[in-house]
């Protein structure tokens, strides 16, 4: 086909559509902006690859193993359609700017766009980190050649995650449940939560006693605490190790101990100051915030979560108003250093900055990645005050704390003056030490502007808050009062919280920060974790995984195996290291390393059942079975008989299932099985049952012996089976002919419980489904149904969602014609619409986020996404919702052609052509 002639335009590729819109504002007719978004194509998925390959190493993986791990990559629907318009757009360019991200991410998909595109004119790389018209121009003056090493490094942390995925998650399926996955860093995640509840599980409490009371020397009064008895230190909470064992020589009072002090002390009614220490101290500012540690302050300040917070800073980064938000470094360029110091000057005067400015060192070994922190963007920070307006109210508070913490970073020390003084009481025959603490800030310097939040420590309430102490003199006489005796009993160490579990995969070197929502995401989203308020609990499922990983596969779930696979990806990047070499030594094994396919290939026999149970007791053990966890119990005096299965509340975490916990389980009475009466067409029993899936009610013969006690009418236990005939050998129809009818059961609604359900509402659940009536234009039936998802009408193949599950018993004929009457995908549903955006770029067709069975989705009236567990709806944004739905259709029918197999000598034409 014919180019084109020149229309003198640049082609900018950026990876996003809101950045697209701002970036063209700034550049000017002489540039078209244009969005890939994100990537364009991926490693294939197996029904994707052509039949003559299935058989092949690129059948299984989507990558050729044998030839230098050479990836088969084959482009999304999305991104035909994508590549396409950018093909259309490229033929009236004289030059091409690829302006992705300045990550390993976006220099891959600029790799990858270079690859589709075939550009025949020149090729640059454009970076920013801000999008303000000054950095805009200043990408475009100063554009360089594409890094192919950073390609390198995501390409092998893709093939990576793939073979690791691929190769362990299989054996999770057969080994702990369908499902189930394994995952490079997510894995060590699970670990990392699961080990903190063992802990927990093997903490033992200590409990130790102390004295307080409240010293005055005039009116006022501050309180002290009991710190030695006869000259011996009296026992905190940071002397007891995990095992309630003491780590030093010191007094542990009990309960009549303290008493008895506390008595001697109100008598003494007085004590003297024997010492007074005043210390100063110096308190540094923050560094700016990294990817990480914005996560982390987003967590405890704004109760974000770690993916909410990054949606929020990507729409706050595409809008202008930060700078790229996805960094490992603490850095700021001269330009935000001289905006950070004069802001604050402004606002807290002269002597607010020191006279230098302070610069700080990234940890970060990853040079490439390293760009600029996360700080306001401009060369004159905006206050959070002048753009109230601008913002929706998250966006606020998150530009608020990016802006508080950048400007905080370039001001002056806090000082301060630490004071404790130690008190003497003649206690009978004893002298008792009481000590009080005191800071007062002498200079309150950055304070001013930022204080950091902190995550939950361990013995808190042995730590006296600071308080203001009177003038004091050594020999100073003061009046002791409300004396106290106080109990108190050591915690183990807290739960991870989504801040706490980011600073500890961080200070590991587990993965990189811009995963690390997603891995939290996931991890919750499949069930491993939960959330109980902030707090990570792991589920027992967690622990099969762990266990199965940590028994066959420990250098995968290894700490420092896992960091250090992070560090040899960053020595790709780096150009240090080359990607054929180090996959190979990983997946095939080397001298001092099995290797990936050895450890597959020679796991040899791992017996399931044991591997997900646990002992609780000498008769309770826990399993965990395909519907969840659950008590077998085996009853000592009959050992051989079947034993007894005990469910486990959903709420109970698993350092709350202790052997008391347990053996309350098992003798709890099993509530909710009675009689509720007589079917009045089948004269069967209907008795209501509390069952491992959930409340129920069920038929039953009324002629079976040793059902129902006839005193209390309660179902004692099930009645034995009748004799089975024998079916004819090898006929099928006769087995299925002889076999007992199963009894009909129906589950309770939502809104019953076991305990107020009656005969009547027990016979109509029994009804279900129910004809609702007959379509007078169609003639089909319209039946009422509870499914999986929720209550809905069916109408041969057409189906609608109810309400509510109580339109089940009471709707009729006129309201079910109605519900039909309206459109499945339009009126009616669009006034239950959560939020709508402007028209999708593929089908043309406005998005809404809307409410339906099987929860929050996304959807253009084509296609339909359910937004992830863990995300909210207010989490979407236009861009996320796009990319929602572009995934979502490539994951449609694959096409018989127009897949691209990366050849081996991969990389050295897209240099060229930069």
């Amino acid at each position: 086909m014919p180019q084109k002639a020149s229309t003198g335009k640049k082609l900018v590729i950026v990876e996003s559509p809101t950045k697209m819109k701002s970036i063209q504002g700034y550049l000017g007719d002489g540039y078209e902006v244009l969005s890939s978004v994100g990537h364009i194509r991926d490693l294939a998925d197996r029904r994707d690859i052509p039949a003559e390959l299935k058989k092949t190493s690129i059948g299984k993986y989507s990558i050729d193993i044998e030839n230098e791990f050479a990836p088969y990559y084959v482009e999304s629907e999305r991104g035909k359609k994508t590549v396409a318009e950018l093909k259309r757009a490229l033929r009236g360019a004289d030059e091409l700017l690829l302006a992705t991200d300045e990550d390993r991410e976006g220099e891959a998909i600029a790799w990858h766009l270079l690859e589709a595109l075939k550009p025949k004119v020149p090729v640059k790389r454009m970076v920013f980190h801000e999008i303000t018209q000054d950095a805009i121009r200043a990408a475009v003056d100063n554009t360089r050649e594409l890094d192919l090493d950073l390609v390198d490094a995501q390409e092998t942390r893709r093939i990576l995650d793939r073979l690791y995925g691929w190769d362990v998650s299989p054996v999770l399926w057969m080994k702990v449940q369908q499902g189930t996955s394994a995952g490079r860093v997510q894995s060590a995640a699970i670990r990392l939560v699961v080990d903190r509840e063992r802990e927990r599980m093997a903490f033992v409490s200590a409990s130790y006693w102390d004295v307080e009371a409240q010293a005055s020397k005039t009116s006022d009064s501050f309180g002290v605490k009991l710190s030695r008895l006869a000259g011996a230190q009296i026992a905190r909470g940071s002397d007891f190790d995990d095992t309630g064992s003491l780590k030093k020589a010191v007094v542990v009072l009990d309960e009549a101990q303290a008493a008895e002090l506390a008595t001697q002390v109100t008598a003494a009614g007085e004590a003297s100051v024997s010492s007074l220490e005043s210390k100063p101290g110096t308190r540094r500012p923050y560094a700016p915030f990294t990817t990480s540690t914005l996560q982390q302050e987003a967590g405890r300040k704004l109760s974000m979560s770690a993916k909410h917070a990054m949606s929020v800073a990507q729409r706050l980064y595409e809008k202008g108003f930060i700078t790229y938000m996805r960094t490992d470094s603490q850095s700021l360029s001269a330009q935000a250093i001289g905006a950070a110091r004069e802001q604050a000057v402004q606002l807290y005067g002269k002597d607010a900055v020191p006279l230098q400015p302070r610069l700080y060192k990234s940890k970060s070994k990853n040079a490439q990645e390293a760009h600029e922190a996360i700080r306001p963007s401009g060369e004159h920070f905006r206050t959070p005050s002048s753009i109230s307006g601008q913002l929706d109210r998250d966006e606020q508070r998150l530009y608020d704390l990016i802006w508080k913490r950048t400007v905080a970073s370039q001001m002056s020390d806090a000082k301060y003056e630490t004071t404790t003084v130690t008190l003497e009481v003649k206690a009978v025959d004893r002298i008792a030490e009481f000590t009080a603490s005191g800071t007062v800030y002498t200079f309150k310097g950055f304070l001013e502007a930022y204080e950091e939040g902190s995550d939950e420590k361990r013995g808190d309430a042995d730590k006296a808050d600071d308080q203001s102490l009177p003038q004091l003199a050594v020999g100073d006489t003061l009046r002791l009062h409300d004396v106290e005796a106080k109990g108190h009993a050591t915690n183990p160490k807290p739960r991870y919280t989504e801040a706490s579990l980011v600073k500890a995969l961080e200070e590991r070197g587990i993965g990189r920060p811009s995963t690390f929502a997603s891995i939290i995401d996931t991890i919750i989203a499949r069930t491993y974790v939960s959330k109980r308020g902030q707090a990570l609990v792991p589920s027992w499922l967690a622990f099969s995984v762990v266990r199965l990983l940590e028994e066959h596969f420990p250098d995968l779930i290894d700490y420092d195996f896992t960091a250090a696979m992070e560090d040899d990806l960053d020595a790709i990047a780096r150009g240090e290291q080359r990607r054929v070499e180090w996959l190979t030594e990983f997946y095939f094994g080397s001298e001092g390393h099995v290797g990936l396919r050895n450890v597959v290939e020679n796991l040899g026999e791992i017996d399931a059942r044991e591997l997900n149970s646990r002992p609780i007791t000498d008769t309770a053990t826990l399993r965990i079975g395909r519907y969840g966890p659950y008590l077998e119990v085996i009853d000592p005096e009959a050992p051989e008989a079947k034993p007894r299965i005990v469910n486990i509340p959903e709420d109970l975490a698993p350092d709350e299932l202790t052997p008391a916990k347990a053996q309350e389980l098992v003798d709890a009475p099993v509530a909710g099985d009675r009689v509720l009466g007589t079917h009045p067409e089948s004269g069967k029993l209907i008795v209501v049952k509390d069952g491992r899936y959930g409340p129920y009610v069920q038929e039953l013969e009324p002629e079976e012996p040793g059902t129902v006690d006839e005193a209390t009418g309660e179902v004692l236990e099930a009645a034995p089976e009748p004799p089975k005939k024998r079916a004819a050998k090898g006929t099928k129809a006769a087995a299925k002919k002889d076999a007992a009818p199963k009894p009909r059961t129906a589950s309770l609604f939502k809104s019953m419980t076991v305990d107020t359900v009656d005969l009547e509402t027990a016979v109509q659940l029994l009804s279900l489904p129910r004809e609702v009536g007959v379509d007078p234009e169609s003639g089909e039936t319209i039946t009422a149904q509870n499914g999986r998802y929720g209550p809905y009408l069916k109408k041969g193949t057409d189906s609608r969602t109810l309400d509510s599950e109580q339109q089940l018993l009471d709707i009729e004929l006129p309201a079910a014609l109605e519900i039909y009457a309206q459109p499945k995908y339009g009126a009616r549903r669009a006034s239950s619409a959560l939020a709508e955006f402007e028209a999708d770029p593929v089908s043309g067709k406005p998005i809404r986020i809307r409410d339906g069975r099987f929860g929050a989705y996304v959807t253009d009236g084509e296609t339909n996404v359910t937004i992830p567990r863990g995300q909210m709806p207010a989490d979407i944004t236009y861009e996320i919702a796009v990319q929602m739905l572009a995934d979502k259709r490539a994951k449609g029918p694959a096409p018989k052609r127009a897949t691209t197999r990366k050849p081996a000598a991969r990389k050295a034409p897209a240099k060229k052509s930069s």
